[in-house]
């Protein structure tokens, strides 16, 4: 199972997003705040505990559950994507 950590006006989420449904897999999408370059507004206190508890305070922010991964970086995630899903 995969867990997107993500803002709906984050264009590097979008990326991830895009990647993810390109290659059909399913994913459960957090939005935890804003984007912004320092990090945007919280808008929900607990994803945004959940994030920062596995360690980060960035998105696009992926968990691969079956594979115990986690990264940021969309582009690190959309070539991590396409190495083990393709």
């Amino acid at each position: 199972m995969f867990e997107l950590y993500q803002s709906e006006g984050c264009p590097h989420s979008k990326k991830v997003r895009e990647k993810l449904s390109e290659l059909g897999l399913s994913y459960v999408a957090h939005n935890p705040r804003l984007p912004g370059d320092e990090g945007g507004d919280v808008t929900n206190e607990l994803t945004h505990d959940e994030l920062t508890a596995l360690g980060d305070d960035q998105i696009p922010y992926l968990v691969d559950t079956d594979r115990r991964v986690t990264m940021h970086e969309s582009d690190d995630i959309v070539d991590y994507l396409e190495e083990h899903y393709a």
